[in-house]
């Protein structure tokens, strides 16, 4: 792989992306809810597993807060076993169930009023959220303006010469919220086409050759 000659505009990144693989329509859930549920899930995991355990859960009739919140730890395991780290992630969903049921009622719709920075704060506080679940259920779920860091993001950007990839990850998101428009919809397509990008062609061992965004080195 060449040295990146240039730190790529961001938003000429995302022309290229767009125009390369169309919009994503990311996240895709059915409820405001579901996408809280999944953003758990995802932490280190391929996707793919977490479609078989919200399959689990939609079977099970579980992808509501009354069932959610009754369930003994256990059975929420073994609901979402396809996620894998199946026990600590029952314990960190149903750590983010009990904060919507204190919160609001067990109403995620509630949620999404309110100040972004305000809900971010609380999200972070919620035991088993950091900070790219806290981004991916205010952007996705709550339709907020809040852009997400992810593996790929800094695996992608660090070999384009934007930041360090042991940069933070607030160092991250403030690289892209201040080179982009605030709009919730950029963000949320944005960060999309990062995720095919990186799963596409910028990978451990990147294939270069047949990247949109070859022409930025």
């Amino acid at each position: 792989m060449k040295a990146a000659l240039h730190t790529p505009p961001l938003k000429a990144v995302y022309r290229a992306l767009l125009r390369e693989f169309g919009p994503q329509h990311w996240w895709p859930g059915r409820t405001r809810l579901e996408i809280c549920v999944g953003a758990i899930l995802t932490q280190n995991t391929a996707w793919t597993n977490v479609e078989r355990a919200i399959r689990n859960l939609r079977r099970a009739r579980a992808l509501n807060l009354t069932t959610l919140h009754a369930a003994p730890l256990p059975q929420l395991a073994a609901w979402i076993r396809p996620a894998g780290c199946f026990n600590v992630k029952a314990r960190r969903l149903r750590a983010l169930v009990q904060f919507l049921v204190d919160e609001v009622g067990g109403d995620p719709t509630r949620l999404a009023t309110g100040d972004a920075g305000a809900r971010r704060a609380q999200l972070l506080a919620v035991p088993g959220v950091g900070r790219e679940t806290a981004d991916s259920i205010l952007l996705y779920a709550l339709d907020k303006k809040s852009f997400v860091i992810d593996a790929y993001t800094k695996r992608i950007f660090s070999r384009h010469g934007l930041a360090k990839d042991h940069e933070t990850y607030e160092r991250w998101r403030e690289l892209f919220t201040r080179a982009l428009p605030e709009n919730r919809n950029l963000y949320n397509d944005f960060h999309a086409q990062i995720v095919r990008t990186g799963k596409d062609h910028c990978r451990k061992v990147p294939r270069c050759e047949e990247c949109p965004l070859r022409r930025f080195f």
